[in-house]
């Protein structure tokens, strides 16, 4: 087992490698839009994945993971040259899926923004269903206390206690 900083560390240099081994190296004309986004190493550093994007339709990425597959021997042969580890990862290809994640994303915050502008507008136009301070008070409501309802000892209106309970008379 290797360090995983170790090991992310080559995978950083393997993405570099791959990428200027594309541009350099390699002559296949279905390879010349691929961008290498991200590379991942095991811990043990035997197998590396490499992930790429290519924009255009659905066969110019047919075409494009054709032609890594058909690269794949001389990409692993300039990342064996260029690192320095006893034996050389061997290298699988995975077509990227950030492209297209952003564009869903993309598209459900445009979904969201939309449906808050309705609302917005929504809520300019209403009205409150009720009073539009329901917690307001009215001096005409205040309830009126009747003496007679209350009985005197109970709450000691004489003032002939004190507050420990000692009686003063």
């Amino acid at each position: 087992m290797a360090d995983p900083a170790r090991a992310a560390k080559l995978a950083q240099r393997i993405k570099v490698v791959v990428a200027e081994a594309l541009g350099r190296r390699i002559k296949d004309p279905r390879v010349e839009g691929i961008t290498v986004t991200d590379a991942r190493v095991t811990n043990d550093l035997q197998h590396a994945t490499v992930y790429y994007t290519v924009f255009g339709d659905q066969t110019v990425q047919a075409d494009a993971a054709k032609g890594l597959e058909k690269a794949k021997g001389v990409l692993r042969q300039e990342v064996g040259r260029n690192i320095t580890v006893r034996l050389t990862p061997t290298l699988e290809f995975v077509a990227d899926q950030i492209p297209v994640n952003a564009s869903n994303l993309e598209e459900l915050l445009r979904e969201a923004r939309k449906r808050d502008a309705e609302v917005a507008a929504l809520a300019a136009n209403a009205k409150h269903a009720g009073d539009s301070d329901p917690y307001k008070s009215d001096a005409s409501a205040d309830v009126d206390i009747d003496e007679d309802d209350f009985d005197e000892e109970e709450l000691d209106l004489t003032g002939d206690e004190d507050l420990d309970g000692d009686s003063t008379k």
